[in-house]
């Protein structure tokens, strides 16, 4: 694997901030050969892409005579979020993930994006990993824009997860990864898994998994492995039902994640520790599975409680 600094910045007390890629290529030089990039860390309290990385790194760095493409690994883009366990861009507060295309003469969290996608400019295929944040866990799901769907859905069937959400365009969504680097040329996946500040290990393999078997399909390794392909739900065939807290408290889970539910099944309480008593029964609207959940069990008026993907007709 050769190590790359794609962008450096001096910091105000002495240190460098260092973004680093890491790059594996064939043996011998492919003509025409493809190129996908995978990234993650771009919040900092999000570890689960790194250690897909890791997985991908090690079974690369095992597999060596099976690369026939270009692959590059991209574990830290927020460094200085990671190294402090916030979300943002530390002293900036900017979520990188809302800062992109930058430019080179924008503010420091826009250099290092704009860095970021000049270098990942060019790919063929780009996947960008995520968790949810502390207080919700998430099946692996694959989020694309549907202006970009028709390009970017015949490889989200391939990344062997459990659903795949299509958005329609919204205004935010232009100063995203993905949006950029769609705009530009390289088809660019998001995939959502796991809880903030965590490492699940199942779906790191899951995800493992997918990911190879992306790249076997598009050729970019050869090899006679076989590996796990689920096939998915989509939100093309459905829709997705929110649950929202009714009232302040703590939620008591009534269901595991990743269910399969029917209507009115009771998902969890809202209980006041102080009176003893249950504020409130949470019921599902829809039939289908949970796909989101609670983790963090203090919730207010409004929190997210849980999504649920269920039949178009289940709202009948």
């Amino acid at each position: 694997m050769q190590t790359t600094e794609i962008f450096s910045s001096q910091l105000p007390v002495g240190e460098i901030l260092s973004i680093k890629r890491g790059r594996y290529e064939p043996k011998q030089k492919q003509a025409n050969a493809k190129r996908i990039s995978i990234v993650s860390g771009t919040h900092g309290d999000e570890l689960e892409g790194q250690y897909v990385i890791y997985l991908l790194s090690k079974w690369l760095k095992e597999n060596p005579d099976a690369i026939n493409g270009i692959i590059d690994l991209y574990p830290a883009v927020n460094a200085l979020g990671i190294d402090t366990i916030t979300r943002g861009f530390p002293i900036y507060e900017v979520d990188l993930n809302r800062a992109f295309p930058g430019n080179k003469r924008d503010f420091l969290p826009g250099q290092l994006v704009h860095a970021l996608a000049m270098d990942i400019k060019g790919s063929d295929i780009a996947i960008d990993i995520h968790s949810s944040n502390i207080f919700l866990k998430e099946i692996p799901q694959i989020r694309i824009n549907k202006e970009f769907s028709p390009s970017t859905l015949p490889l989200a069937k391939k990344l062997n997860c459990d659903f795949i959400w299509i958005h329609d365009a919204v205004t935010v969504l232009e100063a995203t990864f993905s949006h950029t680097m769609n705009q530009m040329g390289t088809k660019t996946l998001v995939v959502e898994m796991g809880v903030g500040m965590t490492l699940t290990q199942v779906y790191g393999q899951q995800l493992l998994s997918g990911i190879l078997n992306l790249m076997k399909s598009e050729g970019i390794i050869t090899t006679d492995q076989e590996f796990e392909q689920r096939e998915p739900f989509s939100s093309e065939v459905g829709d997705v039902f929110y649950i929202n807290s009714p009232s302040a408290g703590l939620f008591v889970q009534s269901i595991k994640h990743c269910a399969i539910i029917k209507k009115g099944d009771v998902i969890g309480t809202i209980v006041d520790p102080l009176s003893g008593e249950v504020r409130d029964t949470l019921e599902a609207p829809s039939g289908g599975i949970l796909f989101t959940l609670r983790e963090f069990p203090v919730v207010y008026e409004g929190s997210l409680i849980a999504r649920i993907f269920g039949e178009n007709d289940e709202k009948n």
